[in-house]
């Protein structure tokens, strides 16, 4: 028989890795919340990729904003672009939703070279991210990685890993019914890193 301090202690240690284990069941310890959620966008201003000029992200007040960040080298950003450009030529004008690819940890040469190849939106406004300035505002932590503003230029929500057009639609309507709330952060996969 054990004597009545052991059976204590040990009866004590399964209790606490009872209620620790039971507070991660159903929540991903890979999902990395975003501290930007429920804050403004800031002022992002970036050459655009073709380098016809600059863009401000303050201009999009009004909109709801999709910024997508990418590379060239990124296979998941392959298997979302195509979604990203139907969505964009679905919803920017309908809806009054604005869609920015923001190329990073790239250059502008291979950007544009992808996007031939790719395919463009005329919805879309691609710009480069040279100097990292709006990776670091935003927070990024690989590619792909998607952004969602509200009307009001404040960031509501962000997918890390590859977007798919029911997942696009169902963020932005939520958002144009006011409902922004229910969008938060959602991993649909792994980003990459250079």
């Amino acid at each position: 028989m054990l004597p009545f301090g052991i059976v204590v202690v040990v009866g004590l240690v399964v209790i606490v890795l009872g209620i620790v284990f039971t507070n991660r069941f159903g929540s991903d310890p890979t999902l990395v919340a975003s501290p930007l959620i429920g804050h403004s966008a800031g002022d992002v201003v970036l050459e655009t990729l073709d380098g016809s000029g600059e863009f401000d992200l303050a201009t999009t007040r009004g909109d709801i904003v999709v910024v997508n960040f990418w590379s060239s080298w990124c296979l998941a950003c392959r298997t979302e672009h195509d979604a990203l450009v139907r969505s964009s030529d679905a919803y920017s004008e309908d809806l009054g939703v604005t869609f920015v690819g923001v190329l990073i940890q790239d250059q502008a040469d291979a950007g544009n070279a992808w996007l031939e190849e790719m395919g463009r939106s005329p919805e879309f406004i691609y710009v480069d991210d040279a100097n990292s300035r709006a990776s670091l505002e935003f927070g990024v932590l690989g590619v792909p990685e998607t952004f969602f503003i509200d009307r009001d230029g404040t960031i509501v929500g962000k997918v890390s890993g590859p977007v798919n057009e029911q997942l696009l639609a169902q963020t932005i309507e939520a958002i144009a019914l006011g409902q922004a709330d229910d969008v938060g952060v959602v991993k649909t996969g792994e980003v990459e890193n250079r």
